[in-house]
């Protein structure tokens, strides 16, 4: 018979489902499993800490936003954000899906080719588009998303150098009453610089326009900017129209939907708080709708989010190093899980549940990292019970950016898996060795030996 580990006793009032200004008591339940798959099991074979992907959900999860919008309006497509998680079976996963590829970079763009995706299913966005990345995506007849003039001008002399048509857009942006106002990118609705670069590219006469986008923000908590700027976007597509006898392809309206992730000082859950696919859906396909577009002449809604599709697909997994007090006598715990593997713990309070069954006995406790720097803080206080070094713990919607944003700073990067639909785990990127570092670095001939 196992002994039991030793706990302290604690003295807690009870109270019977009584809200605070936290909101309602926490109730632990272990998460002993990952679709069906013993977390222990997991990382006593691929070790800690790890990520861990499911791909049902993300398959569940798409078919839900898909549901949202093609019930509401006749022609809908998604390209998948590559910079929200770039790992082939991900980018494969939402491929096989239908959806197409959004990049912003020529790293992800070659990485999309690579994937199979066809380069006129390839969005091009961002600002940082070199010579030879848009001769690449000219030549794929990709859709090239204009941000500012110079890129216009330089694609403007490609198009001649080439004797091409490039396929391109403009990113726009706008007031839609969110502050600040993502103004950084793309050219301005309400000053003119959007009809500016809009009767450039129409009158030049050597590219072809064909969309309209827009991305007003990142994580929106409310659905109705998105309406308010698919409203201005339809109005640019009539006034195209009315100028030039012209209808646009498309109108792109990027990404941004939150996930159920609960942002740091945030008075209730995300769950209870942010819209839903439903909510965005019937805010951005009511204003195509009743706007003055002809109906015949509807434009393709196409759909960049990539946070909300991914997030709660993915967990990952670490264990317990150690147990302290701070100064004040508040207990810490260390886990083998750091900021560099968990990015979005600076904004977010991620859920964090133990892999194994516990006491009820809880206490307010501070979640450190293993890094040698003071902001490796995975959560700053978190009502826990006591963990014991050793034990396993799930940190809950870590699909988006983390893989994309983590570093190699101080460890090495773990392996990822991802559960298939079949229930069998595979490793989608392996975890790196010394050699993946050491391989890439060259030392002076005069700095390769010395003596101690």
């Amino acid at each position: 018979m196992t002994k039991l580990k030793y706990e302290r006793p604690i003295i807690k009032r009870l109270e019977n489902s009584m809200p605070n200004k936290f909101g309602m008591r926490t109730e632990f339940k272990p998460m002993t499993h990952i679709e069906g798959v013993a977390v222990k099991d997991i990382i006593d074979k691929y070790g800690s800490p790890v990520y861990v992907i499911s791909e049902s959900v993300i398959r569940k999860t798409y078919h839900n936003a898909q549901r949202a919008f093609n019930t509401r309006y006749p022609k809908v497509q998604f390209a998948w954000s590559y910079k929200t998680n770039y790992l082939s079976a991900v980018c494969n996963t939402f491929h096989q899906l239908g959806s197409w590829a959004e990049v912003v970079s020529g790293f992800e763009y070659d990485k999309a080719l690579g994937n199979g995706v066809d380069g006129r299913n390839i969005i091009f966005n961002g600002p940082d588009k070199t010579r030879l990345d848009l001769i690449k995506a000219i030549e794929n007849k990709s859709l090239i998303h204009i941000d500012h003039l110079d890129e216009y001008y330089m694609i403007l002399d490609l198009a001649e150098e080439l004797s091409l048509r490039p396929q391109v857009a403009i990113r726009v942006n706008m007031d839609t009453g969110i502050y600040p106002i993502w103004d950084r990118f793309g050219f301005n609705y309400e000053n003119g610089q959007a009809w500016d670069v809009l009767n450039k590219i129409m009158i030049s006469k050597k590219m072809d326009l064909i969309g309209l986008h827009a991305h007003i923000g990142t994580y929106m908590m409310t659905a109705a900017p998105y309406g308010i700027a698919a409203k201005k976007l339809a109005d640019l597509a009539v006034g195209i129209k009315q100028k030039y006898d012209y209808y646009i392809k498309y109108i792109d309206l990027g990404g941004g939907f939150a996930s159920k992730n609960t942002l740091k000082g945030a008075y209730l859950p995300a769950e209870d708080t942010n819209p839903s696919f439903d909510e965005y859906a019937e805010a951005i396909t009511s204003s195509l709708l009743n706007s003055n577009i002809h109906p015949d002449h509807l434009p393709t809604l196409i759909l960049e989010t990539g946070r909300a599709l991914i997030d709660d697909s993915a967990y990952l997994l670490g264990s317990v190093i150690a147990n302290k007090r701070n100064s004040i006598g508040k207990r810490t715990t260390i886990l083998d899980i750091g900021v560099n593997l968990l990015f979005t713990s600076f904004w977010y309070e991620h859920k964090i549940t133990p892999a194994q069954s516990f006491s009820h006995h809880v206490e307010d406790t501070v979640l450190y990292g293993p890094l040698c720097m003071n902001i490796d803080v995975i959560r700053e206080n978190i009502s826990l019970p006591l963990l014991n070094t050793g034990d396993h713990v799930v940190i809950h919607r870590v699909g988006a950016y983390n893989m994309t944003q983590w570093m190699q700073f101080i460890t090495l990067r773990p392996n990822v898996l991802m559960i298939t639909e079949s229930g069998d785990v595979e490793i989608i990127r392996e975890q790196e060795q010394m050699s993946t570092i050491s391989n890439l670095e060259k030392v002076p001939k005069h700095l390769s030996s010395f003596e101690l």
